[in-house]
């Protein structure tokens, strides 16, 4: 079935994930941990592991959409990280799989596809059936369901993120054509009734212009339903005082994408704090970082981008501490050992330093 779908899949697709693959692959070898290891002052041998996971599961959505550029951002940095086995599942309404998704997967080195959605296909991965094996970790977005899924299996098996709708946030000071900005807005709206596009402007009449653009262009598109349903709902625009109450806001929002539209755009770059992923100038649209720049497009959303960062080869990868500790070491640092045990009440942690200090044999 599966060798069905790719010989479904057009020649002008194929060309297309090969060439993502390649880029997403070269971009993901950057950012791998290596092991390390290093003397300190008493010669202990100190440092890291980096071990790739055992076996990884990938959810890729297929219910409004099918998403083969999903399987490429998720499943090529495990690849990268030396993965043992890439195990997906995926929704397939009618009993169908998709063929370019099927094609990705190929592509990127899945190794079995399960055709099974939803929260129990969270479940599945993450304790294991008869026909499902069980996963080390769960990467991949999903809607409410499979979020929350994610959410109760965490602890269990590792889980990559809890991602939400799509969020944009562009930055323009009308140095960008309106339409450019509008379109920006409307490829979010377009992924989700609840997807957020916002617009921070330094000038209320561009402003005009960009929403004038963005609901004639909406009209339009083949999912017009959904992406007026996203603005009405969750579309906002301020207005600011200059760029930098613009970088301002957009810090408080912590978006997954944010577009710097202005006409210096790397002079905003030192002032960012919280952002998924960051576009800079006006032709860095967000949709090369969705199919084809390098980066994931696995990013946290909902503020996460507080505190957490894209899906990377790094996140497929343990670092397990490595410690040889030598004579001189254990002369200088048995006795603070032994005071911080003590201090705790844990006596036998000081008793397992202070019986090495003993000749063998005597008591």
């Amino acid at each position: 079935e599966a060798e069905d779908a790719v010989a479904q899949t057009p020649p002008t697709v194929i060309s297309a994930l090969k060439k993502a693959r390649r880029r997403i692959a070269d971009y993901q070898k950057t950012k791998l941990p290596s092991a390390r290891e290093f003397k300190d002052a008493y010669g202990n041998r100190l440092g890291w592991l980096a071990l790739p996971l055992d076996r990884v599961g990938i959810y890729i959505p297929g219910g409004k959409a099918a998403y083969p550029s999903t399987v490429l951002m998720t499943a090529v940095p495990a690849k990268v990280a030396g993965v043992g086995e890439i195990v997906m599942t995926t929704p397939c309404p009618d009993g169908k799989l998709n063929p370019a998704a099927v094609a990705a997967a190929k592509i990127a080195g899945v190794d079995r596809i399960f055709k099974v959605g939803g929260a129990q296909a969270i479940a599945a991965l993450a304790f294991g059936t008869k026909s499902v094996p069980r996963v080390d970790k769960i990467a991949g977005p999903g809607n409410i369901y499979v979020t929350i899924a994610k959410k109760l299996v965490y602890g269990d098996v590792d889980i990559d993120m809890m991602a939400g709708p799509s969020e944009v946030f562009v930055i323009a000071d009308g140095s960008c054509p309106a339409r450019w900005v509008a379109a920006d807005l409307l490829a979010q709206a377009e992924h989700d009734e609840m997807a957020t596009p916002t617009l921070a402007a330094t000038s209320a009449a561009y402003a005009e212009r960009v929403k004038s653009e963005l609901l004639s262009m909406a009209r339009g598109i083949e999912r017009k339903k959904i992406a007026l349903a996203a603005i009405k709902n969750r579309g906002r625009i301020f207005i600011t005082r200059g760029l930098i109450q613009a970088v301002r806001v957009a810090n408080a929002v912590a978006p997954e994408h944010l577009e710097l539209c202005v006409k210096s755009p790397r002079a905003l770059i030192p002032h960012i704090r919280h952002a998924g992923a960051v576009f800079v100038g006006g032709r860095s649209t967000e949709a090369f970082g969705d199919y084809i720049s390098g980066s994931s497009h696995v990013l946290p959303t909902g503020g996460a981008a507080r505190f957490s960062s894209p899906l990377s080869a790094a996140d497929f990868v343990k670092t397990p501490s490595t410690a040889e500790i030598t004579e001189k070491g254990f002369e200088n640092l048995a006795d603070t050992v032994d005071v911080l045990a003590r201090c705790e009440g844990l006596t036998a942690h000081a008793l397992s330093v202070a019986v090495r200090r003993r000749p063998e044999g005597r008591s």
